[in-house]
């Protein structure tokens, strides 16, 4: 049997969020593992091409990044209420992408994440990260419907 020892939760500030790194909490708490909580601030590189923000786009990449820092830091003290072990951080890039390459280089046993349940024209222009993760991911992936 794998032994889940660290476990990953993605999270993105959204409503649904307390409830899925909860989620995550329960599990790691039945497997005594630890949790790593990580945010993705996307990039915007892919976009360049018809995207002209008001500000190179590597500055207002770099002041999202540290705005997400900011914001883990109070998002982890109002919803992180255990002494389980837990390490936070903050990503750049392709969502899924960095979630699947940061499981790879830390070993985590399990990713814990919601999803966001779009639909039609929604799903078409967003994707599915969960979707895309649960297909490329190193690790067992366990995706939580915050809706249900």
């Amino acid at each position: 049997m794998t032994e889940f020892k660290k476990i990953m939760v993605p999270i993105d500030f959204s409503e649904n969020s307390p409830k899925v790194l909860q989620s995550a909490i329960d599990v790691a708490e039945k497997f005594e593992a630890a949790l790593s909580i990580v945010f993705v601030a996307q990039s915007f590189e892919d976009y360049s091409g018809f995207f002209v923000p008001h500000m190179p786009i590597s500055q207002f990449e770099d002041e999202m990044v540290e705005g997400a820092e900011k914001k883990m830091v109070s998002f982890l003290a109002e919803n992180l209420k255990s002494d389980l072990p837990h390490s936070s951080t903050v990503l750049k890039g392709d969502v899924a992408e960095e979630i699947t390459g940061y499981a790879a280089k830390n070993d985590i046993a399990m990713i814990v994440m919601g999803t966001h349940g779009y639909k039609g024209l929604e799903k078409v222009l967003f994707g599915s990260v969960a979707e895309k993760v649960v297909k490329t991911s190193p690790c067992p992936v366990l995706t939580i419907n915050p809706y249900k």
